[in-house]
């Protein structure tokens, strides 16, 4: 998947029900939208969406218009409210290979209004006797205002007034499937839907088909009851059906959608519990009336600002993260008809799967020790020589093996496997690094720790149902469909470890695996590493030191480490495209995180293989990112100092907050950076069943920050490391991405002096775009 993006113009929305004081309710909106002060600079065009998400690299770009007609007053029932709208589509589909502005701004041009009298010629043409006189439409910034398009019809037929136009966008990179998928999707009730995700489960996928494409098909067999307009609870569950917020709770995976339901003639939008998939908002304002969603901020949002210093910060606060969640609009005609408008209410829906709800949640077993666990600490445990290496398709562990051994086949534990576990010894072990032996006990809970996040991992890289979707890719040689965010620390050392596991797995021929397939599949996996310091950067460091502890667990696979240098300085043009990616995110911090990350993503850089250098670019889609494994396992300073000051609660209180405010400071943001490149992240510790294990973990064998830095913090995940057979990455010290890669100390420099003068400052929270006083 790859992007969405809805316009909605003509409809006065009415979010007072949960929305935030940025948002204007129904009594401080404009009663028309002819009444709203129109500001041009600051109405976001819709070539400026198909612009942004054309630079995504999609497969594809669609669009498709639906109208919302009113029926007039004579010619309806006093209680007929959603029989009052009529609606009407017209579909654009933007080819690939265009020019995002021109094509789209020219195409458009030409195309609106002949559509919609097309649309009018063609009633006329079914024999039913309309005869139809339509007013020139105004036509601004490419968006034809539907609210002024009147239709007069003969008498005897219903006299219909052109109301609103609902405008979709749908950017396709497809990964899963084995045939073409064209979005917006529309099925043959007349429903249509945007979808940017990925379902690793909650509902089945057949290994042939595409996440889209069966959510469409789901979706379909929902309720269209309309109790929810009433603030009541569905009245499809006492009947045994299914509503779209029932739906969606149940998808496992990360996901942002927007649907229209054409017989209740709602649209519903939102983005998974922890918001691993970008959704922006636009509420109406005077100056742009519109409501809008968007999977990225186009440039054009913040071009009138530079992007060092604004005079005003007015243009960066035209966007929203939206919280995640599930809402849906609902259009009454009735009152549409009493003030001549359209009224859209917004409410936002409950999740209603309770497994779900525990993980919003956020709450652990048991987070202040007792006395008596201290004794269960000494918890049976797998010998440290054992290593849990691989999995069936169905997700249950298949053997254990000895690190650095490579899977040869796929008979699995599946009865024995709990039974292993628990009758396994108490061992402690030396492990040896540069600094010397370490000792080492791993707890059982490593051990399930480790179980989720492979099964994680293997969901998010399973190659039958990558590669079906891109042999179109392998036309000049193998393909190397996923790679990995790379500094050699902790996490990206574990998902290194992992993914080549899981890829020993799948590349496994199958029934569900051509021999054209098998023979195109690579041994190579891309560790992509960015740095502005050239090789003195420490990422760089413990990158080119964990691919050759890679290489001694691993030696068969070839690891590809893709060294990427930058020079900030010369970074001008991109640095002003990045502002715009990751806003509403307007901190120099941000910014520093989302150049590394984009710049990340390209791929683009050089691979020393011996004696011999070359140029080299990436061309994985797939991109495994480490996030949320320091929030959940403790992983910053801030918990450290935290859990001085306050103890066990103070620590696991910091830990919640941060898991439940991801979606806003680091998910939405990286994941719009990662995108920009036509590249998809994946977060494997951020999966459903990973969250709940380490919930189900006593916090103390999570994290033990009695002990010293590198070795308390996340405890758990070097547990995981030294299993796997890292015992170098098992004691590393964290270190973000902005540090390491040293592209904050630059930063410093170029807008603060030095770094004395930036510390001082506060920089990393300084708002880029703040007026100088």
């Amino acid at each position: 998947m790859c992007g969405i993006a809805l316009i909605i113009s003509g409809v006065r929305i009415d979010s007072s029900s949960f929305c935030s004081d940025a948002c204007l309710d129904a009594e401080s909106h404009p009663s028309s939208i002819s009444e709203a002060k129109q500001v041009d600079e600051h109405v976001l065009l819709i070539d400026d969406l198909k612009g942004a998400l054309l630079r995504r690299g999609p497969d594809h770009l669609g669009s498709k218009r639906v109208l919302l007609k009113l029926k007039s007053s004579k010619f309806m029932d006093k209680d007929d409210n959603v029989s009052a709208l009529n609606v009407e589509s017209v579909e654009c589909t933007v080819p690939i290979n265009c020019d995002p502005l021109s094509h789209c701004l020219s195409d458009e041009l030409r195309i609106e209004g002949p559509l919609l009298d097309s649309l009018v010629d063609n009633e006329e043409d079914t024999g039913e006797g309309i005869s139809c006189l339509c007013f020139p439409m105004k036509e601004k910034d490419g968006i034809t205002h539907a609210s002024e398009v009147v239709c007069t019809q003969d008498v005897g037929a219903v006299l219909t007034k052109s109301v609103a136009e609902l405008h979709f966008l749908g950017a396709m990179l497809q990964l899963r499937g084995t045939s073409p998928v064209l979005q917006p999707l529309v099925d043959t009730s007349g429903n249509l839907l945007v979808y940017n995700g990925e379902i690793f489960g909650g509902i089945n996928v057949g290994s042939d088909s595409n996440d889209g494409e069966t959510l469409m098909h789901e979706l379909e067999g929902c309720c269209h009851c309309d109790c929810h307009r009433h603030g009541k609870s569905f009245c499809c569950i006492e009947k045994g059906q299914t509503s779209v917020p029932m739906l969606l709770s149940t998808i496992k995976g990360p996901w942002a959608l927007i649907y229209w339901q054409a017989r209740s003639k709602i649209i519903w939008f939102g983005r998974d519990a922890f918001g691993r998939r970008s959704l922006l908002v636009h509420w109406p304002t005077l100056d742009d009336p519109q409501f809008l969603l968007s999977s990225v901020s186009p440039p054009s949002s913040v071009e009138n600002s530079d992007f060092e210093v604004a005079d005003e910060i007015g243009a960066l606060d035209y966007w929203e993260e939206l919280p995640c969640g599930i809402y849906s609009i609902c259009f009454d005609a009735s009152i549409a008809n009493s003030h001549r408008i359209l009224v859209g209410q917004v409410r936002k829906h409950e999740w209603t799967d309770p497994l779900l709800k525990d993980l919003i949640k956020w709450e652990r077993i048991s987070v202040e020790p007792k006395p008596e666990e201290f004794y269960l600490q000494c918890l049976p445990v797998l010998k440290p020589q054992h290593v849990l290496c691989s999995a069936n398709a169905d997700g249950m562990p298949s053997n254990l093996c000895a690190p650095g051994d490579h899977v040869t086949n796929h008979k699995g534990l599946h009865e024995d496997i709990h039974d292993t576990l628990a009758n396994c010894v108490i061992q402690s072990e030396s492990i040896f690094n540069d600094k010397g032996a370490i000792q080492y006990s791993v707890s059982l809970p490593a051990h399930k720790v480790l179980i989720a996040l492979r099964e994680s991992t293997m969901r998010r890289t399973t190659l039958t149902k990558i590669c079906q979707a891109n042999l179109h890719e392998t036309r000049e040689g193998k393909l190397v469909p996923v790679a990995v965010l790379f500094s050699g620390g902790l996490d990206s050392m574990i998902l290194a470890a992992l993914l080549d596991q899981c890829l020993n797995s799948t590349l496994m021929p199958s029934v569900n695996m051509s021999a054209q397939i098998y023979s195109l599949l690579t041994d190579e996996i891309d560790l992509l590493n960015v740095s502005f310091d050239g090789q003195l950067a420490p990422d760089r460091i413990t990158a080119q030191s964990g691919v050759r502890e890679l290489q001694r667990i691993a030696p068969s696979r070839r690891w590809r480490l893709v060294e990427i240098d930058a020079d900030l300085s010369s970074l001008t043009s991109e640095t002003k495209h990045v502002t715009s990616l990751i806003n509403p995110a307007k901190t120099y911090m941000d910014l520093n995180i989302g150049i590394a990350l984009w710049l990340a993503a390209r791929g683009d850089g050089w691979v020393n293989e011996g004696v011999q250098c070359h140029k080299y670019r990436s061309k994985s889609k797939i991109l495994l990112v480490g996030s949320g494994a320091d929030e959940q396992c403790a992983g910053y300073s801030r918990h450290r100092t935290k859990y001085r000051l306050g103890g066990w609660l103070a620590l696991e209180e910091e830990m919640k907050l941060d898991m439940q405010r991801i979606w806003k400071r680091n998910l939405g943001r990286d994941d719009r950076c990662i995108s920009d490149n036509g590249k998809e992240a994946r977060f494997p510790f951020l999966d459903e069943d990973v969250i709940r294990t380490l919930l189900e973990i006593p916090l103390r064998d999570v994290a033990d920050l009695d002990q010293p830095v590198g070795r308390g913090d996340k405890k758990i995940l070097r547990e995981v490391a030294w299993l796997l057979g890292l015992g170098e990455a098992a004691v590393l010290p964290k270190r973000a991405i902005q540090f390491g890669s040293r592209i904050a100390r630059e930063s410093n420099r170029k807008n603060f002096g030095s770094n004395r003068a930036a510390n001082q400052a506060s920089a990393g929270s300084v708002v880029i775009h703040e007026p100088r006083s």
